[in-house]
């Protein structure tokens, strides 16, 4: 029985990641060709998305004060019953990311704009999509001390799809992406900004 020489495994796995980042576009440029954007238009977005991924645009600042336990200086070991509180200023910056927040935002937009060319049931549709999605997120959007809101990732995503193929299953793919953009933006993000002061 023959073997591979040891360093084929490698060289399989280090091609693979190689390619993934291509795969991935590929995808990405397919399926934002289904949203009715044309090959130079969706290298544009797919761009926009990666590389606005690293950008981050501060809108807010709030401040906040946090109580920090330090060690006291050891005397005899008495210093472990008497640790020192320390407050110190702190603050919390509300972000807005280019690639995951302004530009899917803008797409969706079109979107909007494009069904509601197409006919007017399609835009009520798809509004009905994204108010059944920003119920959906609002009621499980969670404030979580020093993480922020947190949102289990699939099921805005699974509702948008079901919302979709329910609601206008031929144009499915934009009001599912228009849906699953403004869904989680609206109920989980701009719904419960009250409650970043809190955490």
């Amino acid at each position: 029985m023959r073997s591979f020489p040891p360093g084929c495994f490698a060289l399989v796995l280090l091609a693979a990641l190689l390619l993934l980042p291509v795969l991935l576009a590929d995808v990405m440029l397919t399926a934002l060709a289904k949203l009715g954007l044309n090959p130079t238009t969706s290298l544009l977005a797919a761009g926009g998305i990666f590389i606005g991924g690293l950008i981050d645009i501060p809108v807010k600042r709030i401040p906040r004060e946090e109580t920090v336990e330090m060690p006291a200086i050891q005397l005899f070991g008495i210093g472990r019953l008497m640790p020192q509180r320390v407050h110190r200023q702190a603050s919390t910056v509300i972000a807005i990311n280019v690639g995951g927040c302004i530009v899917p935002t803008l797409l969706a937009l079109y979107q909007l704009s494009r069904l509601a060319g197409e006919d007017l049931f399609l835009l009520i549709a798809a509004l009905g999509a994204v108010a059944l999605n920003t119920g959906v997120c609002y009621l499980l959007a969670n404030p979580v001390p020093d993480r922020g809101i947190t949102m289990p990732a699939l099921v805005p995503v699974l509702v948008a799809v079901a919302s979709a193929y329910l609601l206008a299953p031929a144009f499915a793919p934009p009001v599912a992406f228009t849906a699953g953009v403004l869904g989680p933006l609206i109920g989980a993000d701009l719904l419960h900004l009250d409650d970043i002061e809190v955490i």
